[in-house]
C-alpha cells in the first residue's frame, strides 16, 4: 500500500489537459481557458464621457471662460469627426466619444442653460468626468491567462476584447462501468431477490460532471471476464476515462483489472479508510479508475482521486480539487485506527459533525454528506471545540 500524500503526487504527475477546442461565447461558461487572451486595442479606443453633460475645452476654462455656445450633441455610438470652432461647447452622453481637443465633460447638473449657450460656476468643478483611451486596458495586455476557468467576469471580458470564440481545453469523455451481477436498473429491484438497484454509477456521473467532464456514459457489465473485457474495448475507442465501480478486491468474480489488457498501474492499494483497493492507471492510452463496489467507498474514492483527474483533464490544477482547510469541531470525532480515515462529515452553526454511520456500504448518510474530514494514523478523538481538516464535496 501507498500513503494518500504519495498517491496524490503520483496523479499530479499523471495528466496533462486535453487538447483545446474552439467554442462560442455562450457555451464556454465554466470551461477553462486554453490559450492566453490579449486585447486587440486599447480599451476604450477613445476618450470617452463619464457622464451626461456638455464636452468643453479645459484650456478655455483655465483662461477664464464660464459661458459656451452650444453646438451639436454626441451620443454613445456616435463618432464625431472634423474640427470645433473654439468658444463652443458640445451636449454630450455617458459613453460617448469625446471631440478633438476637448478634454472635460461638465455634469448638466452643474450648468445653467438658456437659449444662447451654457455656463458654469468654475468653483463647483472637480474631476474632469472622462474615460481617456486605454484606461481600461492597453493593446497586448493579457487579460485572461491559459487555465482560467471561464466565470461570468471572465466572460465578460472576453466579450470585451471582442472574442466570440475562445479556446479552451476539451472536456473529458467519462465512461462508467458497474460490475455486478446484483446489479439492476433502480427501478427494477423490488420484485427480483438478490438484486440490488445501481446506485453508484449514479453519483460517480454527477461527481464526474461536477469536475469538468462532458459526456458521461454510464453502463453494467456482469461479473463475466469475456463480458468486461469487451464492454472495455468498446468503451476505450469512445472514453478519455474508464471507470469501473465493483470488482476490486480478491474475490474469484473480480475481473476489474483482469478486463484490461494491458494495464500500467500508476496507484494500486492506498493505505486510508474507506477505499483502501481504489487503484488508477492506463490501458491502450486510456485512464482507468477502479472504484470499490461499495457505495460510500466509491463516493470517497472518486471525490479523492477522479475529481482531481477530470480537473488536470478539462485544464485546471488538479490541486483544486483538494483544497483542505480547517474547520470547528461541532461533535466530537473517534480516535482512528492504523490507517488514514476519511470521515463523512456535513457542517452546521457549531462546526463540522460526523455523519451518522461511517460503515464504506452506508447510503442513508449520502444525504446529509457535504464534507470529507481528514484523520491521520492513529489519531486521537477530536472533542468539540477543537480544529479538524476537511474538503468540501
Amino acid at each position: 500500500m501507498i500513503s494518500f500524500d504519495e498517491a496524490c503526487r503520483r496523479l499530479t504527475d499523471l495528466v496533462e489537459p486535453l487538447d483545446a477546442e474552439s467554442v462560442a461565447l455562450d457555451e464556454a461558461d465554466g470551461r477553462v481557458l486554453a490559450h492566453d487572451i490579449l486585447a486587440p486595442r486599447d480599451s476604450p479606443a477613445q476618450a470617452l464621457s463619464a457622464m451626461d453633460g456638455y464636452a468643453i475645452r479645459d484650456s478655455e476654462l483655465k483662461a477664464g471662460r464660464t459661458a459656451w455656445t452650444v453646438s451639436g450633441e454626441i451620443y454613445a455610438g456616435d463618432a464625431p469627426s472634423g474640427e470645433w470652432p473654439a468658444e463652443v461647447c458640445v451636449r454630450i452622453f455617458t459613453g460617448a466619444p469625446l471631440p478633438v481637443g476637448f478634454d472635460r465633460v461638465v455634469p448638466q447638473e452643474l450648468v445653467r442653460t438658456t437659449a444662447e449657450g451654457m455656463s458654469l460656476d468654475p468653483h463647483q468643478l472637480s474631476s474632469p468626468h472622462v474615460r481617456h483611451a486605454g484606461s481600461d486596458f492597453r493593446a497586448q495586455q493579457i487579460l485572461l491567462r491559459r487555465g482560467c476557468v471561464l466565470h461570468p467576469g471572465a466572460l465578460l471580458l472576453a466579450a470585451a476584447a471582442d472574442r466570440p470564440f475562445v479556446s479552451v481545453s476539451r472536456r473529458p469523455r467519462v465512461s462508467i462501468i458497474s460490475s455486478g451481477d446484483e446489479l439492476v436498473a433502480p427501478g427494477t429491484a423490488l420484485d427480483r431477490p438478490g438484486r440490488v438497484p445501481d446506485s453508484v454509477s449514479y453519483g460517480v456521473a454527477s461527481l464526474a460532471r461536477q469536475w469538468g467532464a462532458g459526456v458521461v456514459r454510464r453502463l453494467h457489465a456482469p461479473d463475466d471476464l469475456a463480458t468486461l473485457r469487451r464492454a472495455v474495448a468498446e468503451e476505450q475507442t469512445n472514453a478519455d476515462v474508464i471507470v469501473m465501480t465493483g470488482g476490486a478486491s480478491v474475490g474469484e468474480r473480480d475481473y476489474a483489472r483482469a478486463a484490461f489488457e494491458p494495464l500500467e498501474l500508476i496507484i494500486d492499494k492506498v493505505a486510508m479508510k474507506p477505499g483502501k483497493p481504489v487503484w488508477v492507471g492506463r490501458s491502450r492510452g486510456r485512464l482507468v479508475v477502479g472504484l470499490p463496489g461499495n457505495p460510500t467507498a466509491a463516493m470517497v474514492t472518486a471525490r479523492l482521486f477522479l475529481a482531481p483527474l477530470l480537473a488536470a483533464l478539462s485544464g485546471r490544477s488538479p490541486t483544486e480539487a483538494w483544497v483542505w482547510r480547517y474547520a470547528p469541531v461541532g461533535q466530537p470525532f473517534a480516535p482512528t485506527g492504523e490507517r488514514e480515515v476519511f470521515v463523512r462529515a456535513h457542517m452546521d452553526a457549531a462546526g463540522a459533525h460526523p455523519c451518522g454511520s461511517q460503515d464504506s456500504s452506508a447510503q442513508a448518510v449520502m444525504g446529509e454528506w457535504t464534507l470529507l474530514a481528514r484523520r491521520g494514523p492513529d489519531a486521537p478523538g477530536l472533542p468539540t471545540g477543537s480544529q479538524v481538516q476537511v474538503l468540501a464535496l
